[in-house]
């Protein structure tokens, strides 16, 4: 009996342990946080007003610390500069400052505006702050273009998108089939539908990932679109194409930080197309032209849709008739801004008009 009784309260003792066991267990998984994956939210319900449900990622003006070379330093203040190694007749190593090249896209034109493309080095003098700098390197043939198409998405474009994405295709089929092409759609939010690619199946596609709404944060999308313009080092020449109907109403830069974020001494070349039909102020206007203009680009106001289509095609035939040249400033102590003027001379020394950046901060970088 006495045996029977102590196998009995043993039995019941292990039944009673397990128990417990599996309840802690079960508290554990009801109170701490999941060890899995995290999950990922739903995704968004078709909109049949407009369109699928975002998928692309938004774009962001911070550029990566891994782009920036490790053997660069900044130099005297504003600067761009590089630090370097040489061994001097001794054998002795010295390290030597080399100020970087500014670079500059030119366009020229004749009196009757027509380009102007077989010009040599000495028919251009290129000015700092109206002092003259060596030319240290000049092409003039067509080179691959980093290009980013950057296109209003907000809820008056809607119906203006079929023509200005068939605009934007021809532009591409114009271009240098080398050229790497990025499509980025924002209204209050820039998002990057299309990374570099020269397939153009891909950048179709992409330019039909409409879903037009919201409001425009133009310059947001600019400065975002310019700092992955920078992220590709395989292409020296960069150029955004603007494409909007209206005036920004929703960024966190300034235009000011927009035109300054833009001439770091290597900048990108802005061309805009400004939709006029409807919501476009003098304002929008002055604000697209500023941007332009101040990187050696042009601003196109179109009266009708039908006019986009000639000025892509003009934009694609003015970046590969363009003259490239750079120099390196002989001020290297120089701080903020610098401007820049470039004069070229034609057959029998006659003045030709020449557009180009307007200025640069040396040693500026987006943040």
């Amino acid at each position: 009996m006495h045996f029977g009784t102590t196998r009995f309260l043993r039995s019941g003792f292990r039944t009673t342990a397990f128990v417990v066991i599996l309840c802690a267990i079960a508290y554990a998984q009801i109170t701490s946080p999941a060890q899995s994956s995290p999950s990922t939210p739903p995704p968004a319900a078709w909109d049949p007003d407009y369109g699928p449900p975002r998928t692309a990622v938004p774009l962001s003006v911070e550029e990566p610390s891994s782009q920036q070379p490790t053997n660069q330093q900044s130099g005297a203040p504003g600067q761009e500069s590089s630090i370097t190694a040489d061994k001097d007749d001794s054998g002795r190593f010295v390290f030597k400052k080399q100020v970087q090249e500014v670079v500059l896209h030119a366009t020229v034109v004749d009196e009757a505006g027509h380009l102007v493309t077989g010009l040599d080095r000495g028919d251009f003098s290129i000015y700092v702050n109206n002092v003259l700098e060596p030319i240290t390197s000049f092409r003039r043939e067509d080179v691959p273009v980093a290009l980013g198409i950057v296109i209003d998405n907000s809820g008056s474009m809607r119906d203006k998108r079929q023509k200005v994405n068939q605009a934007v295709l021809n532009l591409i089929r114009a271009s240098n089939p080398q050229d790497e092409v990025f499509v980025v759609n924002f209204s209050q939010t820039p998002y990057l539908d299309q990374d570099f690619t020269s397939d153009v199946n891909l950048l179709q596609t992409a330019l039909h990932q409409v879903s037009s709404r919201g409001s425009t944060a133009l310059y947001d999308a600019v400065v975002a679109s310019a700092v992955h313009l920078r992220n590709n080092p395989r292409l020296a020449k960069k150029v955004l194409l603007v494409i909007t109907d209206g005036q920004d109403n929703m960024s966190q830069e300034t235009l000011q930080d927009a035109i300054r974020k833009l001439q770091p001494g290597k900048g990108e070349m802005v061309y805009a197309i400004g939709l006029t039909d409807q919501g476009m102020t003098q304002t929008g206007r002055d604000a697209l032209q500023n941007l332009a203009s101040s990187t050696g680009g042009v601003a196109f106001f179109p009266q009708s849709l039908d006019e986009v289509n000639d000025i892509t095609r003009a934009v694609a035939h003015d970046i590969r008739s363009q003259y490239t040249l750079a120099f390196k400033p002989g001020n290297v102590a120089a701080k903020g801004y610098q401007a820049i003027r470039v004069e070229a001379r034609g057959p029998a020394r006659t003045r030709l008009a020449v557009r180009t950046r307007t200025g640069y901060y040396p040693g500026e970088k987006i943040r």
